[in-house]
């Protein structure tokens, strides 16, 4: 499995995928996943959308890793097996999507911009659960979220995975001291392989160069402490920048927006 932090102070399983009605679209949850909680790797018979409308979430696969910051959404097709990992205490609001209605949807794990409409959706149908009758307003509902689902445009908060031994242990490493700006060429010599051979690794496996996927895990570390309320300031200099304003600039050219509008945007 994707790595992940490996302490685990207690672990929590959801009993939804278990017990269902199938003449409901959607099954609605509600909870708060406490930052000493950490899901085990399970999958559901269901698509399922987690909204975190507070806090900051990881979501691991065999793909990769997804951060989900306060106000967006991951998008989990149904038999993924998947693990979350919540960076501080968050509420979470989840949706379980009858896969009937599968095939309008993504294949893949991504993270979602939610749309100030299907937020307030969102929340009412997380409050239903599956305490609601067919053809009933709270089904209505439903069907309108189904509709707004489509229209969901994935955020670039993806970090991906790699099989290759050699790359996990340069992404491990990486993933550790994210600010260190070490060189394919260092670990190039601690894995034992070329420079070459690594970087055509990286685009195979990952769809991006050693930099970008090193851009990528930096941004994932600065949505991380945003979001734990750390300042631009610290976070940039913290993630190797220069200047904060390089980091601003780095972070509005890829999320289209400076990180306190973009957190407040989200809020």
């Amino acid at each position: 499995m994707t790595t992940k932090p490996v302490s685990i102070r207690k672990r929590y399983r959801s009993k939804l995928g278990y017990r269902i009605d199938p003449s409901l679209p959607i099954l609605g949850l509600h909870n708060l996943i406490l930052s000493e909680l950490e899901l085990d790797f399970h999958h559901h018979p269901r698509g399922q959308l987690a909204y975190a409308s507070s806090g900051v979430i990881k979501v691991f696969t065999d793909a990769g890793s997804w951060v989900v910051p306060p106000s967006q959404a991951v998008w989990i097709p149904a038999g993924i097996y998947h693990s979350v990992s919540p960076e501080i205490s968050s509420e979470i609001r989840h949706l379980f999507i009858d896969p009937a209605y599968l095939h309008r949807f993504p294949t893949e794990c991504s993270v979602v911009e939610v749309s100030p409409l299907l937020r307030e959706l969102i929340l009412k149908v997380a409050d239903f659960g599956e305490d609601y009758a067919d053809n009933s307003p709270a089904s209505r509902i439903c069907s309108v979220i189904l509709d707004e689902l489509q229209a969901l445009k994935p955020s670039l908060l993806h970090l991906p995975g790699a099989a290759d031994r050699r790359l996990l242990r340069i992404m491990q490493g990486m993933i550790e001291r994210p600010e260190t700006k070490t060189s394919l060429s260092y670990w190039s010599q601690l894995v034992g392989a070329s420079e070459r051979t690594l970087s055509r690794l990286f685009i195979k496996e990952t769809g991006m160069t050693f930099q970008q996927w090193r851009k990528q895990l930096l941004l994932h570390e600065a949505i991380n402490r945003l979001g734990k309320g750390e300042s631009v300031i610290n976070v940039a200099l913290d993630l190797g920048y220069h200047s904060p304003s390089a980091f601003v600039s780095m972070f509005k050219k890829t999320l289209g927006k400076p990180p306190k509008q973009y957190f407040r945007d989200l809020n």
